[in-house]
């Protein structure tokens, strides 16, 4: 750490992270970097979940850009997002007591 900022290893290999959204780290600490700043302090299996999907992503640009068929994307999908696949969306804890009031709203003006 230098003031603000923390040196970060990666993908693309060490670049200068600001870390105001988050505060001091500690050498050895999971991060999820975006645009130059440290967005969220992350466990070990969260990282590999994010360091798949982003060679996933990878993986699928350049399968379709070399036209590749419906079965081997369908076969990257699964074994980069599995944690994706056969599940419905789940809406983030910070955004569910609206729906909850949005729905308490809609229901009450209906059974008038």
């Amino acid at each position: 750490m230098e003031g603000t900022f923390a040196l970060c290893e990666g993908r693309n290999g060490r670049e200068r992270m600001d870390t105001l959204l988050t505060g001091p780290l500690e050498p050895g600490q999971w991060v999820l970097c975006f645009l130059g700043a440290v967005r969220e302090e992350i466990d070990a299996e969260r990282a590999a979940q994010v360091g798949a999907a982003l060679a996933g992503l990878e993986l699928l640009l350049s399968a379709t850009s070399a036209g590749a068929g419906q079965t081997s994307i369908d076969v990257l999908i699964s074994s980069h997002f599995s944690d994706l696949v056969n599940r419905e969306p789940q809406l983030p804890d910070f955004l569910r007591p609206a729906l909850d009031s949005t729905l308490d709203s809609a229901i009450s003006s209906t059974s008038e």
